[in-house]
């Protein structure tokens, strides 16, 4: 048996851009060019996800109950954030569009990106290329900013990116 030797930032979009994907087939080389990893990457990426049992044997369909948990109490310990300082980006956490009549808040958090419209804290993205990614896909940026709320985020607004995580993870409608 292979030794797992933890996960990697990029494995999170992955899955993540997975579920977007909501059951169509997919292959390696169509996430590779999506989501701007390289195909070695993502094939590696895949096999952490199978041993810590985030995905099936055959590496195509995810454990999504599994996923869900290491969202609610993992994420923000195996990949704290920590806003940084202000920059141009890509509006995330609370910040997405889709958050902003749900949340009131002077603060804005960003992925850096030169393309941004917004100004806000600096929020690092799980991987390098990953605003180019969520620039074609809005499901996928919706994840990834609920992801980030978890991370970033206060008891209210955590609870709220989780029942809206469920709801489109394992396709039950928020209470």
């Amino acid at each position: 048996m292979r030794k797992h030797n933890g996960m990697r930032p990029q494995d999170i979009p992955i899955l993540l851009k997975i579920i977007a994907l909501d059951e169509k087939p997919w292959q390696l080389s169509g996430l590779s060019a999506s989501l701007k990893i390289s195909i070695s990457e993502i094939s590696e990426s895949l096999n952490r996800s199978k041993l810590a049992n985030l995905i099936d044997y055959n590496k195509k369909k995810i454990n999504r109950h599994n996923l869900l948990d290491f969202l609610k109490f993992g994420i923000r310990y195996v990949f704290p954030q920590q806003p940084g300082s202000m920059a141009r980006g890509i509006p995330t956490a609370h910040s997405h569009p889709s958050m902003k009549s749900v949340f009131i808040s002077d603060l804005n958090y960003v992925w850096p990106d030169s393309k941004g419209t917004s100004l806000g804290l600096i929020i690092e993205p799980f991987y390098p290329k990953q605003t180019e990614g969520v620039l074609e896909d809005e499901t996928y940026y919706k994840l990834l900013s609920l992801v980030d709320v978890i991370r970033v985020g206060k008891v209210r607004e955590v609870n709220y990116a989780m029942e809206e995580l469920q709801a489109i993870i394992i396709n039950e409608s928020p209470h």
